[in-house]
């Protein structure tokens, strides 16, 4: 099941999310279009809405993610 929200991203929030999951994908050398990155996409998501909103600090968080 799908979570939906009312937020809505501006152009430079897609820049700093897509951003830190393109590095975060070249640096597990998982391709982005793979499952495994839809889940670093949706914690990202969730991480940049709790506040880890540049692209080095969300890259940091997903690093540290537990779940990836």
């Amino acid at each position: 099941m799908l979570a939906t929200t009312n937020s809505f991203f501006s152009p430079e929030d897609i820049i700093v999310l897509r951003g830190a999951l393109d590095k975060w994908c070249l640096e597990k050398r998982v391709d982005i279009k793979s499952t495994e990155a839809q889940f670093a996409a949706t914690a990202a998501i969730g991480l940049f809405q709790s506040g880890y909103n540049t692209s080095e600090r969300l890259l940091t968080a997903l690093r540290e993610h537990k779940g990836l």
